[in-house]
This record gives C-alpha cells, sequence and structure tokens, in this order.
C-alpha cells in the first residue's frame, strides 16, 4: 500500500506533457524482417494552452531492433505549431516548460518539446531538441505562433 501511495505521488508530480496522435507516415528503407524505417507525422495538443496544436515530424527506426523497441532513432526532427482555436493560457506559463516527450531509445534518449513566451512580441515559442543522458544533440527546429484574436461566426 506505501509502494502505491508514493507512485501515485510521483505521478501527480510529473509535469502535465501531451500525448501524441499518429497523423501519417512514409516508408524510407524497405527492411527484409520487421517494420521499414519510416518518417511519422504526430500531432498533439499544447496542455497549457488551448487553442494550439504541434506538428512533429521525426525518423523511426525499423527492422527487428526496430520492430522490439530496441533501436535509436535518430536526432532530426521538424516541427510546425499553429493556432487553430482562441488561445487562452490554463495557468502560468514558465519558459522552457516541456509540452511533450517521447523515448527514442531503449533507456538513454528522449525527443522533446518545449515552450517560451516572447512577451516582447506576444508570441509563442516551441523548441523541439533531443537529448541522451551523457550527450545531447545540437540538432533542432523551432517555431512560433503569434498570439491573435480568434475571429468569430457573425
Amino acid at each position: 500500500m506505501r509502494l502505491m501511495k508514493c507512485v501515485l505521488g510521483l505521478l501527480l508530480l510529473t509535469p502535465l506533457v501531451a500525448s501524441a496522435e499518429e497523423i501519417a507516415q512514409v516508408s524510407t528503407v524497405f527492411k527484409f524482417v520487421g517494420p521499414n524505417d519510416r518518417i511519422v507525422v504526430e500531432a498533439f495538443d499544447d496542455p497549457k494552452v488551448d487553442g494550439v496544436t504541434c506538428y512533429l515530424s521525426r525518423a523511426k527506426t525499423g527492422g527487428v531492433k526496430g520492430g522490439l523497441g530496441l533501436a535509436e532513432d535518430r536526432a532530426e526532427a521538424s516541427i510546425a505549431c499553429r493556432q487553430v482555436g482562441p488561445i487562452h493560457f490554463k495557468g502560468d506559463l514558465k519558459d522552457g516548460d516541456e509540452v511533450f516527450k517521447e523515448r527514442t531509445s531503449l533507456v538513454f534518449k528522449t525527443m522533446q518539446v518545449v515552450r517560451f513566451l516572447d512577451k516582447k512580441r506576444n508570441t509563442l515559442v516551441y523548441l523541439v531538441y533531443s537529448d541522451r543522458l551523457i550527450e545531447g544533440s545540437p540538432q533542432n527546429a523551432v517555431t512560433a505562433i503569434p498570439i491573435l484574436p480568434w475571429p468569430t461566426a457573425q
């Protein structure tokens, strides 16, 4: 029972992170055994900002190791975030808040999206990058959304 309370407590302390929905994929390398290498396009909504959806494209390694979840995916990714409705903040935003995170190797490598608020320009900025326990990657991509009023039907 004490273990259950500890696990539940840790889950409650975990930051709010979005989960992605796969939109599409294309095969890039044919594999005789296991799934092909591919590029996937995923969408996720910002969990702290209503009216924002981000689209992330990234490589997924196939083959036997990829099919078993043992392969390490490449660090490259592309991101495009868009305003899809009226923007409304759910609480205070902190620069560098983690919006999305997914494991890209068995243990030590993750791909994550973080958010920044450029108050001077009234813009939300999203950055995707890959990190590793020992050595991260400088490869990254950024997208920005100006916070604009959403048109209403008349």
